[in-house]
């Protein structure tokens, strides 16, 4: 699987013609958890020659406006921290900076929540835990703002609250207003549990509570929580051992399991374990998701470059290029299924990285 992610990396192209995006931070972070992991410098050195393409000298981000307030555009940033440590290069806390200044403007709930985008108002999807939180909580601890911590740990708890079902699983999104024709008047909740929302909320949780430590999470109200998601997403886990696009409606007609939902719930579960947040079950569980993953990685024809399949490409609420995405369970059964796609490939090397890791720990 390594020698995949190297020659992914190799011949990785920005994925919105070099603008600064969350789909390129899936691939910086997948490479620097490698790094971490395996200490080999090619993981290094490929995020180091990506990631110069995109910030200036002074820390400007390439294509980044700060007025779009896209909580999307902060993901990348995760890994201006490590080429920091590794160059001591001034651009990337600059740009670190740069970021931090959109949060502290960024547009919230009146329960405290930052917006999805401007573009979708008063909106959080669970998409946005993962782009912003972590993050936030990377800044703070450099800057020595427990505030803001706090803050970040507030956020998450709140989307608990916001977009829990009585099934235990979280909606993909909500509306403060109820302006949406995708929300339920009552609960400002959308109608479904989309797979990789799920797996963006658990590698939030994770990575928030690995950066806090257990005790600080465990605090905050999250780590009950957090584990009986985790509990119930174990449960929902497919005999393929992938997660299902629509998670709990494995007999909807068209469903299927999906690349990218089962490579973050692994890299989640994995990630949960040293934490104390795993529910029983979840190391097997997160092996059968590799061991899918890994039988997914195919050439489109002998001799072609390996390739990630069965991935979906982008899937959201609201209008978007010329439609409206209702949010229903056959909404989701509608979007294109591709392959190498970074959402998909980038949260496999962070599940690689972490069983590299649990396997040389039990060495």
């Amino acid at each position: 699987m390594l020698d995949y992610f190297d020659g992914f990396a190799e011949r990785y192209q920005p994925y919105k013609d070099g603008a600064w995006c969350y789909e390129d931070g899936c691939i910086y972070r997948g490479l620097e958890l490698l790094h971490q992991a395996t200490g080999e410098a090619r993981w290094r050195d490929h995020l180091i020659r990506l990631a110069s393409a995109q910030v200036a000298s002074d820390g400007t981000l390439s294509g980044y406006d700060p007025e779009d307030y896209n909580i999307d555009n902060i993901l990348s940033g995760r890994v201006l921290f490590a080429l920091d440590r590794w160059t001591g290069d001034p651009r990337w806390m600059a740009a670190a900076e740069r970021l931090g200044a959109q949060l502290a403007r960024h547009p919230r709930t009146a329960g405290g929540s930052y917006w999805h985008k401007k573009i979708y108002p008063q909106q959080v999807w669970l998409d946005g835990l993962y782009m912003g939180l972590p993050f936030q909580i990377q800044l703070a601890q450099h800057r020595g703002d427990q505030r803001a911590v706090q803050d970040a740990l507030a956020q998450l708890a709140e989307a608990f609250r916001l977009t829990l079902r009585p099934d235990g699983l979280c909606a993909h999104g909500y509306d403060a207003v109820r302006g949406q024709d995708w929300a339920d008047p009552e609960t400002g909740q959308s109608a479904s549990a989309w797979a990789r929302a799920l797996g963006w909320q658990a590698m939030a949780l994770a990575d928030c509570a690995e950066l806090v430590g257990p005790a600080e999470f465990a605090a905050a109200g999250l780590a009950v929580p957090t584990t009986a998601l985790l509990a119930r997403l174990v449960a929902l886990q497919a005999q393929d051992g992938g997660w299902f696009q629509v998670i709990d409606m494995p007999d909807l007609p068209g469903n299927y399991t999906e690349s990218s939902a089962t490579a973050m719930l692994a890299y989640a579960l994995m990630s949960a374990a040293p934490l104390g947040l795993a529910p029983a079950g979840a190391d097997p569980a997160a092996t059968r998701a590799l061991t899918c993953l890994r039988g997914r990685l195919k050439g489109r024809a002998p001799g072609d470059a390996v390739q990630l399949t069965g991935i979906c490409h982008v899937a959201g609420l609201g209008g978007f290029s010329g439609r409206y995405r209702d949010g229903s369970p056959s909404y989701y059964l509608t979007e294109q299924i591709v392959s190498d796609d970074a959402k998909g490939t980038g949260p496999l090397m962070m599940a690689a990285a972490r069983e590299w890791q649990a396997a040389a720990q039990a060495a």
